[in-house]
């Protein structure tokens, strides 16, 4: 038994015809002529962009950041709290320990007590003669007065007299017209809307046929034409454009980085490989002769000369030093340092001792030498 025999064809599926296969070949060598110029381009553009930024955007970048961090951002904090001490402290105090007490205690307690001794007391007793006396005073006034004849008038003269006149027109018109509604114009009214809507479906009967057939037009004349020419010659032609434009970019981009490859190559063994050489070969043995030769020796010498100077100064500063001493002990005497001595402490005053040692300088709280305190006076 044959179990293929009765299974469901599977469904077609156009292949591409010879035009389309002819076609394609050339539609790629023209797209890959008219890309390969702006691949290139492109790839240019971008080794450039990422040499720019490798060089200069990412220096710039973080000095940038180093700006904003080390010298912006204290300046700015700086600034802050010189703004904030000059114009926000002083005002805030001024609020705070100023206004507030002033407005405080010299407006708002004196209102509340006007407010709670003396205005919601008279509000109260206006209050009361208002509901207690004038308000039924002048209720019962009006409910004499006004209210009590105008409900006689209301009861015993208008409402028989509106009785009376709403019975005459029921009467004279009312029943009249419903007459003539139901009678003559409600059968005079259907005729007419039966004539009009015999007039409308021969109406539309007629604008039906005539819309079908300009559809039948336009659709056999203009929508069938433009699908079959979309269908056949510009989808396919679109796909072809597309697919081409996409392997000729693949195909450009291999040339352009093949092109790339060769011009680095070149540029490394024309200049980088020369430069490497004349850098190692050259450059760095004269850098480590000039560091080494020069730079050390001339470092060294500059090193011994500051401290040449510091010594030099340092005795300058000792002699200067022994000569004010000198001179401070011929104007005003030797320091007299036995009883310094026998009393162990410093001849000048301390914080035991209330009397003082004439031509002394006063001896610091945290605990001086007692030879050089004496030395100094």
């Amino acid at each position: 038994m044959d179990l293929d025999k009765h299974r469901t064809p599977a469904p077609y599926e156009g292949g591409e015809g010879c035009l389309t296969t002819l076609v394609r070949i050339p539609v790629r060598i023209v797209v890959l002529v008219l890309v390969l110029p702006v691949r290139m381009l492109w790839d240019l553009l971008v080794a450039g962009g990422r040499l720019l930024d490798r060089l200069l955007l990412r220096p710039l970048s973080r000095a940038a950041d180093w700006f904003c961090d080390q010298v912006l951002a204290p300046a700015v904090k700086a600034l802050a709290w010189l703004a904030a001490a000059l114009f926000v402290w002083p005002w805030v105090g001024l609020w705070r320990y100023v206004v507030v007490p002033v407005v405080r205690y010299g407006v708002v307690v004196p209102l509340v007590w006007l407010h709670s001794a003396v205005l919601v007391p008279a509000w109260h007793g206006l209050r009361w003669t208002y509901t207690r006396l004038l308000v039924p005073a002048v209720t019962w006034l009006v409910t004499l007065l006004l209210v009590w004849p105008a409900v006689g008038l209301w009861r015993y003269l208008l409402r028989p007299l509106g009785s009376a006149a709403a019975w005459l027109v029921t009467t004279l018109l009312v029943l009249p017209g419903v007459w003539v509604y139901g009678r003559v114009l409600t059968p005079l009214g259907r005729g007419v809307a039966w004539a009009l809507g015999l007039v409308g479906r021969g109406t539309a009967v007629l604008g039906r046929g005539l819309w079908t057939g300009v559809v039948w037009l336009v659709m056999t004349l203009l929508v069938r034409p433009v699908a079959w020419v979309h269908r056949r010659v510009l989808a396919p032609l679109g796909r072809e454009i597309v697919t081409a434009v996409g392997v000729a970019w693949r195909i450009a981009g291999f040339i352009s980085r093949a092109v790339g490859r060769a011009l680095a190559w070149l540029a490394w063994h024309l200049v980088g490989a020369p430069a490497t050489w004349v850098f190692r070969a050259v450059c760095t043995p004269v850098g480590h002769f000039l560091r080494d030769e020069v730079w050390a020796p001339a470092r060294q010498a500059a090193r011994d000369a500051g401290r040449a100077v510091s010594g030099v100064l340092s005795t300058a500063r000792e002699t200067l030093r022994v000569a004010r001493r000198d001179a401070w002990r011929a104007l005003v005497g030797k320091p007299q340092v036995g009883d310094a001595r026998k009393t162990g402490g410093s001849a000048a005053r301390t914080l035991g001792r209330t009397t003082t040692v004439p031509s002394a300088a006063p001896a610091s709280e945290i605990s001086p030498q007692v030879g050089r305190t004496v030395e100094r006076g």
